[in-house]
């Protein structure tokens, strides 16, 4: 089965920056082992960001954040993306609403997503909603996501494996495993 890893919202805005919090960068480490695993397994890398225009429905609830062309929306500088890993801009909490990663995934043949970034609670657990109507596999490694709110994030992670059928693991059993 194809793999595709998905790198979610990890921008300064989120993890060092306006909405930053403690969890987003302690993920980092993990995030950046599963990265260089994958990429040494030739594995698709895509990387979906957060990036509004200051009238976006997001600014009411969140205040402005992440506005496209900012700093703030760019990814952060130590998980850089290659050049040949696309970065798709996003305006809603899924990865799947109005965003180019469907038809992406589907030229490239992918069948199951590993979701990692922030935040588990919203931009996550919309995402594997999103990859479950379309069909996809979903992996979230435990240790590859964050957020704000521990309680959240724990239920967020129960309701992912029982609602969309999520296999909730982490990344040292993922890289294990593509060892095999």
């Amino acid at each position: 089965m194809k793999t595709a890893l998905i790198v979610i919202d990890m921008i300064n805005d989120f993890v060092t920056g306006k909405l930053g919090f403690r969890g987003a960068v302690e993920i980092v480490p993990n995030i950046q082992r599963l990265l260089t695993a994958a990429r040494a397994k030739l594995m698709p890398v895509i990387y979906v960001c957060d990036a509004h225009s200051p009238d976006d429905q997001e600014m009411r609830v969140w205040g402005e954040h992440a506005i496209a062309g900012t700093k703030g929306s760019k990814v952060i500088p130590v998980l850089k993306p290659k050049r040949e890993e696309p970065t798709i801009p996003k305006q809603t909490y899924s990865i799947f609403h109005n965003t180019e990663p469907k038809g992406l995934l589907k030229k490239m043949g992918v069948k199951e997503l590993i979701l990692t970034g922030v935040v588990t609670d919203i931009c996550i657990q919309n995402s594997a909603a999103g990859a479950f109507f379309h069909g996809y596999d979903v992996v979230v490694p435990e240790d590859c996501v964050s957020s704000p709110d521990k309680k959240a994030n724990k239920y967020s992670l129960e309701y992912m494996k029982r609602v969309y059928g999520a296999k909730i693991t982490n990344s040292r059993d993922i890289i294990r495993s593509w060892g095999r």
